[in-house]
C-alpha cells in the first residue's frame, strides 16, 4: 500500500509540474479567414504568426516564457468573429494578431477590450477600427481615409475630365474605401459619373459591368476584396470594356491573378510599403521562401504586429494587458516593417500608402504614377 501511495505521489507531482510549465507559456493568437473565399488572406496571416512565435520562441521567448500559438478562424463574418473572440478569451490567450477584415475587427475587438486582451491587426483598415476602439486596440496598417485619401487626389488628377464609377459591395471594407476615396476625389474636384453598390460573393457581375459600359466610364474605382474585383475586371474585358481598374489592399494577393488572368494587367491599387524590400527584412524574406512561402501581402504585417507585442511585453516586463498597452503607446519598436510606433488612437505612425501595378502576373510599386 505504501508503494502505491508512493507511485501516486510521484505521479501527482509529475502532472503538477506538468502543469506549472503549461502555464508558464503565453497564449497569443491570430484570427482571421483560415477558411472562406478569403482563406489565401488568412493563409498569410498564419505563415506570419506561425514564424514569428517560432523566431521568438527560438530566441528565448517573452520574459523567458514560450508563446503557444492559438488559431482563430472568422472567414470574414462578424458573428463568427465575435465567437471567434470569445473562444480566445476562454483559452487566456493575452494578445490577438488579427482579425483581417474590418467588419470582423470591429466586434471582435469589443470582445477583446471588455475582456482585456491586447488585438493588433495587421490588415483592417476601417477608420472606425481605431476611432471608436478602447485602448486595447491597435493595427500595424493603415486606415481607409488615409488610403482613400492617395486613391481620390490621384484619380482627381491623373483623370480629370474623365468619367469615373465608384463602386462597393456595402461591407464595412468595401463601402468604407470607397466612399473615402469618393470624398478625397469629390474634394479636389473631380465628380463620379456613378456610384454603385454590388452584392459580394455572386460570380456573375455581367448586368453591373453592362451599367458601367453605358455610362461609358474611362475608370472603375472597386472597394472590396480581390475575389469580386478580379471577376469584375475579367467581365469588364470580356464585354469589351477598357477602363481603367484601381482597387486598394486587398488585392495583394497572387490569387487575384489566378482569378483574372491577362485581364488584371495594368491593374492599380494602393497598399503599404511593401515590406519585402526593406533591407532589414532581407534574411526573413529569404527564410520565408526557403519554405516556399512568399511573405506577400499581410505576411510580414502579422509578423511585425507579434513583434511589436512582443516588445512591448518585454519592456513592460509583463504580459499583464494594461501595462503591455502602457508600453505600446509609449515606445518605438523595431519590427520586420521598420521602426513602429502608435498613436493615442492605437493607429500606426509608419509611412502612409503607395499605388501598386499589376504586370504579368506580379504587382509591384507603380512607375507611372
Amino acid at each position: 500500500m505504501k508503494r502505491l501511495i508512493g507511485i501516486l505521489t510521484v505521479a501527482w507531482a509529475l502532472a503538477s509540474l506538468g502543469s506549472m510549465a503549461a502555464s508558464a507559456d503565453i497564449a497569443i493568437a491570430t484570427a482571421g479567414p483560415m477558411t472562406g473565399q478569403y482563406a489565401s488572406f488568412g493563409a498569410q496571416m498564419k505563415a506570419g504568426a506561425e514564424m514569428a512565435v517560432a523566431d521568438i520562441n527560438a530566441a528565448g521567448g517573452v520574459l523567458g516564457q514560450k508563446l503557444v500559438l492559438e488559431i482563430g478562424d472568422d472567414a470574414c463574418e462578424p458573428k463568427q468573429a465575435v465567437a471567434v473572440a470569445n473562444q480566445m478569451v476562454n483559452k487566456k490567450v493575452k494578445f490577438v494578431a488579427g482579425h483581417f477584415c474590418s467588419g470582423s475587427s470591429i466586434p471582435a475587438s469589443k470582445v477583446y477590450q471588455e475582456e482585456g486582451v491586447v488585438q493588433i491587426s495587421p490588415a483592417s483598415t476601417n477608420s472606425k477600427l481605431t476611432d471608436e476602439g478602447g485602448d486595447h486596440t491597435f493595427r500595424v496598417c493603415g486606415r481607409d481615409d488615409q488610403q482613400g485619401e492617395v486613391a481620390g487626389e490621384f484619380m482627381a488628377v491623373r483623370y480629370k475630365g474623365k468619367k469615373v464609377a465608384v463602386i462597393h459591395d456595402k461591407s464595412a471594407y468595401g463601402k468604407g474605401l470607397a466612399d473615402e476615396t469618393k470624398k478625397a476625389m469629390n474634394a479636389k474636384g473631380l465628380q463620379e459619373a456613378l456610384y454603385e453598390a454590388y452584392t459580394a460573393g455572386e460570380k456573375d457581375y455581367s448586368a453591373l459591368v453592362t451599367k458601367l459600359k453605358q455610362a461609358a466610364v474611362d475608370v472603375v474605382y472597386v472597394g472590396r476584396y480581390h475575389t469580386e474585383a478580379g471577376l469584375i475586371v475579367r467581365q469588364m474585358r470580356q464585354q469589351g470594356m477598357t477602363a481603367q481598374l484601381i482597387s486598394g489592399d486587398a488585392l495583394v494577393t497572387q490569387e487575384f491573378w489566378a482569378i483574372t488572368g491577362p485581364a488584371g494587367e495594368g491593374t492599380l491599387m494602393t497598399f503599404s510599403p511593401d515590406p519585402r524590400k526593406n533591407v532589414v527584412a532581407a534574411p526573413l524574406v529569404k527564410k520565408f521562401r526557403d519554405k516556399n512561402i512568399e511573405p506577400e501581402g499581410y505576411v510580414l504585417y502579422t509578423y511585425g504586429a507579434i513583434q511589436a507585442w512582443a516588445q512591448a511585453a518585454a519592456k513592460a516586463g509583463t504580459a499583464d494587458s494594461k501595462k503591455v498597452v502602457e508600453a505600446l503607446r509609449a515606445n518605438a519598436f523595431e519590427t520586420v516593417l521598420g521602426k513602429v510606433q502608435f498613436d493615442k488612437k492605437g493607429d500606426v505612425t509608419a509611412p502612409g500608402y503607395v499605388f501598386y501595378e499589376w504586370k504579368a502576373g506580379q504587382y509591384d510599386y507603380a512607375k507611372t504614377m
